[in-house]
């Protein structure tokens, strides 16, 4: 038993809450255990400037965390006067995988935004962002479809993301940030509903591992997001 007193198969408890946002025309309060995310989708009626005249639609995603996500406080970004370059990694990741199920072309000019704010972070932020952040998306199209805009809710797919890593040769599912820190190795897998491969982002911490172990931390990924896809479900009353 891990410190949370959780089987090394099993997920965090995790909560989605739809349209928590009067304005946004998707959003969902996504909970992985204690890291919580607001994600809200926002429909534009333009595109990227290269995308102009194609015909086609595009999603994008921005990240961001709270000053006081975390046990000390962190300034924020725009005091800076720069993001980070992980928050520049996590968010086209999210990009990314919310993109890998969508499509473009029957978005026509449309765009959509979706933006992840960590509220509360405990390790796995950019897995619950991608998880919950399909979930804003598709309230937002179910909106644009109501609105009659689309024809038909453009996602070809579920995609839902989660952590693993390895401690002392076992892998672990949806690891909390004592165990991200504590890890040898850790991964995070994007997949589909179906089972296909979105992304994979796998390094070895403390020491190297092996395919075996790999493989392992996949087949736990896939249990994982086959939870995820089924909650997603639930969630928009698709079951």
């Amino acid at each position: 038993m891990r410190a949370s007193d959780r089987a090394a198969d099993s997920l965090r408890p995790i909560h989605f809450e739809p349209n928590v946002s009067k304005y946004a025309e998707g959003s969902c309060l996504v909970q992985f255990g204690d890291t919580h995310v607001l994600c809200t989708a926002t429909v534009e009626q333009k595109v990227p400037s290269w995308l102009r005249d194609s015909g086609r639609g595009w999603i994008t995603a921005e990240y961001g965390m709270l000053p006081r996500a975390t046990a000390e406080r962190t300034n924020r970004e725009a005091a800076r006067g720069r993001q980070t370059g992980r928050t520049q990694e996590i968010q086209r990741l999210i990009g990314r995988s919310l993109r890998a199920v969508a499509d473009l072309e029957a978005m026509a000019d449309l765009q959509v935004r979706v933006d992840c704010d960590v509220l509360q972070a405990d390790g796995g932020t950019r897995t619950a962002s991608i998880t919950g952040g399909w979930v804003a998306l598709h309230l937002a199209f179910q909106r644009l479809v109501k609105l009659g805009v689309l024809g038909a809710i453009p996602l070809t797919d579920h995609v839902a993301a989660i952590s693993c890593g390895l401690a002392d040769g076992e892998a672990l599912l949806d690891l909390d940030y004592l165990e991200d820190l504590s890890a040898d190795a850790d991964a995070n897998f994007v997949l589909t509903g179906r089972g296909a491969i979105v992304e994979v982002q796998m390094t070895a911490e403390r020491k190297t591992f092996s395919e075996e172990a790999m493989l392992q931390m996949l087949v736990l990924a896939r249990r994982g997001t086959d939870e995820l896809v089924s909650l997603q479900r639930q969630t928009l009353g698709l079951e």
